[in-house]
């Protein structure tokens, strides 16, 4: 992975040069690092920094459709936030991209300031999604930390058991499970069962006790 770095990084992906030149002098005249591709493919190929970051990508593109490419992006789990700019928009398109998570959909020629206000949503989407992946990446590690008893409690917890009821489903006494639920409670850093029941949400537990696999 590349060092994390606080500069946001603005990605342009269309294959009009003379698109890519506007809109990257246009970003560096207010002070954003920009990087420009020609195509989708090149843009995969490039090393991406960790830092926020969207993507203002052209919907028409010779190899592969910018709607295309947004889709594949959310395959492989990439969350960019995405400005879509065209040419040849409509209002079908422009639709399609905004349920599938597009911040904006700008029809060329597009004014400067729409672009860069729409920009700064999309940046400001991703610091979003990337502190809430900080956090969850920690209460994972977190959760990891727990004994398999404890993992075991945890669900059943979440799933509103009483101490009495968990004891009669594992088999063990009533004061064993205060001791592990007071454990799994310090280790989770919760400190009220409602706050151990948004970190079960966040973590997407199941009653099995696992977590999804990233």
């Amino acid at each position: 992975m590349a060092p994390t770095h606080e500069n946001p990084v603005v990605f342009v992906v269309d294959d009009d040069a003379s698109i890519r030149a506007s809109v990257e002098d246009l970003l560096h005249s207010v002070g954003l690092e920009v990087r420009v591709f020609a195509s989708p493919q090149e843009f995969l190929k490039a090393k991406r920094p960790d830092a926020p970051s969207c993507l203002v990508l052209d919907v028409r593109l010779p190899e592969q459709s910018g709607l295309d490419f947004q889709r594949h992006l959310a395959d492989t789990a990439q969350e960019l936030p995405i400005v879509f700019v065209t040419g040849h928009g409509d209002i079908r398109m422009s639709v399609q991209a905004m349920k599938t998570g597009a911040v904006e959909f700008l029809a060329k020629p597009f004014r400067d300031q729409e672009l860069l206000d729409a920009i700064q949503a999309a940046l400001e989407r991703n610091r979003t999604q990337r502190r809430e992946a900080t956090r969850v990446a920690e209460l994972r590690k977190r959760f990891d930390a727990l004994t398999p008893r404890e993992r075991e409690i945890m669900p059943l917890l979440i799933l509103g058991r009483l101490n009495k009821q968990i004891a009669a489903e594992l088999d063990v006494s009533e004061a064993t499970v205060k001791v592990h639920r007071g454990q799994l409670m310090r280790k989770m850093q919760a400190k009220t069962l409602p706050e151990l029941l948004r970190m079960g949400d966040s973590l997407g537990l199941s009653a099995s006790g696992k977590p999804p696999s990233n």
